[in-house]
């Protein structure tokens, strides 16, 4: 699995944003080194040293070639630091807060009470990432701290105007007044990831923990669309709501027509996901006709419609097309079957973290 946290020595003391660089083997440095980036002195054993402007970095255990570009936050005193934008990935998301509202029986990253504000490390990170990069922003529930996430997403927009956004919301605090704050943002550059579970509310508000959650993430997605943002719809796929799933398509085509995708996704075993693994997860290897039905009805309704997060041999053939690879690289593996699989290349692979038991029923190479 792709290390996300470094083990590190640093001659500072207080946190910082650097973008490291190599250029070993690179015929002529340029003369010029940005005024946040730290560069690769010497390589000893498997001991990284680079330069910059806070003095000495020593980097452990990871080759440098590897880093080259990562805008990273150094934490001195606790001998670590965190890989915020890797240069060689399209899977860079920012981890905003860590507390939400919200109690969903699936969560992959359980909330917490406690919420230190990272947002200006971020925006350092944002303003040293590689160029047309899209970064993702999730939680816990960013709009928690919703006037300084769009201060934030301002100034880095302002600054970078190449940079899109992905971000992740239970669109539970949008209101009316916010039509402003979303019209001081480039629209057409954020995403906006939103979850409906169920079109019924009942089984939705049950998933999320929260009674009244739908009735205001249909209002907040009122907002969104009278501000001419961009939705991606989610759904995560489980036994509460599958055999409806058919229904919600239904709603969506008809309640929410304005979304730019509709992405079912399959259960990821982590966090809550996992404690609940043997209520919440359904085999659509074995019985996709749910998702093919709900598929097939969005689609002739003019919305498109993606399976997130599916192996390529869980899905019938004919359903493959709309199933693409989504699996962060970093939490992606490919089991023994997919060494002769055909459709490798394109497939996004299961979670680093899928039961090799109580999985899929159905899988193997193609």
């Amino acid at each position: 699995m792709i290390p996300l946290r470094l083990k590190i020595d640093a001659e500072a003391t207080q946190p910082y944003v650097v973008r490291l660089r190599n250029f070993e083997g690179v015929g002529q440095p340029p003369d010029q080194i940005h005024p946040l980036e730290a560069v690769l002195e010497t390589v000893d054993g498997e001991k990284s040293i680079f330069s910059g402007p806070t003095g000495t970095l020593q980097v452990f255990g990871v080759d440098p070639s590897e880093l080259d570009g990562d805008s990273i936050l150094v934490v001195p005193s606790r001998k670590i630091a965190h890989r915020l934008i890797r240069a060689n990935s399209r899977h860079n998301t920012l981890l905003v807060t860590e507390r939400c509202d919200q109690l969903c029986v699936m969560c992959s990253q359980p909330p917490k009470k406690q919420h230190v504000d990272m947002l200006p490390f971020f925006e350092t990170a944002v303003l040293l990432a590689p160029w047309n990069s899209t970064i993702g922003l999730s939680g816990g529930e960013p709009t928690l701290f919703k006037y300084s996430l769009f201060a934030f997403l301002r100034r880095a927009m302002a600054r970078r105007r190449d940079i899109d956004f992905h971000i992740l919301t239970n669109a539970q605090h949008f209101d009316w007044a916010d039509l402003a704050l979303l019209g001081d943002i480039d629209r057409d550059r954020i995403l906006w990831g939103v979850p409906v579970y169920a079109s019924d509310g009942a089984v939705h508000d049950q998933i999320v923990g929260k009674p009244g959650a739908f009735d205001q993430v249909k209002k907040s997605l009122s907002v969104l669309c009278e501000a001419g943002a961009r939705i991606e719809l989610r759904t995560v796929l489980m036994r509460p709501n599958a055999t409806a799933l058919l229904d919600l398509a239904r709603f969506v085509t008809t309640a929410l027509p304005f979304v730019e995708t509709w992405a079912i996704m399959q259960l990821e075993n982590i966090g809550y996901g996992r404690q609940n693994w043997h209520s919440l997860f359904f085999d659509s290897s074995m019985q996709f006709e749910p998702v093919g039905k709900a598929v097939d009805f969005a689609l002739s309704r003019g919305i498109s419609t993606k399976l997130y997060n599916f192996p390529l041999c869980t899905v019938p053939a004919h359903y493959r097309a709309y199933a693409p690879s989504t699996i962060s690289d970093w939490k992606r593996t490919y089991i023994e079957d997919c060494t002769q699989c055909s459709l490798r290349a394109e497939c996004g692979g299961f979670f680093e973290w899928h039961p090799k038991v109580h999985g899929y029923g159905r899988f193997g190479a193609i």
